[in-house]
């Protein structure tokens, strides 16, 4: 077995899909009022379902974690410390909600957390203090649309 890519079950598919796509940058493959939403970033597939639309095909009611929660963290990575700082400056001024601002951690990381609309944990981290001409950005802030999290 492989890792294809991975699935949150999401209870308001737009403001989600308008958090990932318009400020974390994630390329979306669907329609944003679809039951199952593809999005992709980096090469790996991250796949949004729909709370509602999955309790009714599998008849199962579930439970979920409401608020900021700890069950799980989407982990981005970027070109350097300079860019964890810029990045997490750019998700909070769009309406992202800070969890932990960016921190030198002693094993070498600087490491920064927000939470998407529903409470997950996104890390956004580098290990490179420096610059280098051979690195790119794995996280591609999106600029060209001014979405912010309050108008989704």
């Amino acid at each position: 077995m492989k890792l294809d890519g991975f699935g949150v079950f999401v209870k308001d598919m737009p403001t989600m899909v308008c958090f990932y796509r318009d400020i974390l940058g994630f390329e979306i493959k669907e329609a944003e009022d679809a039951s199952n939403v593809f999005l992709e970033k980096g090469g790996t597939l991250f796949l949004f379902y729909r709370r509602s639309d999955f309790e009714k095909m599998t008849s199962i009611k579930l439970n979920y974690a409401e608020k900021i929660n700890g069950h799980f963290e989407i982990a981005l990575g970027v070109e350097n410390f300079a860019a964890v700082d810029k990045a997490y400056n750019e998700i909070v001024a769009k309406g992202g909600e800070s969890v932990m601002p960016p921190t030198t951690e002693p094993w070498g990381q600087r490491t920064c957390y927000i939470a998407d609309p529903e409470g997950n944990l996104v890390e956004i981290g580098s290990f490179v203090k420096e610059k280098s001409p051979n690195t790119r950005f794995n996280l591609t802030l999106r600029t060209s649309h001014k979405c912010r999290l309050s108008e989704c």
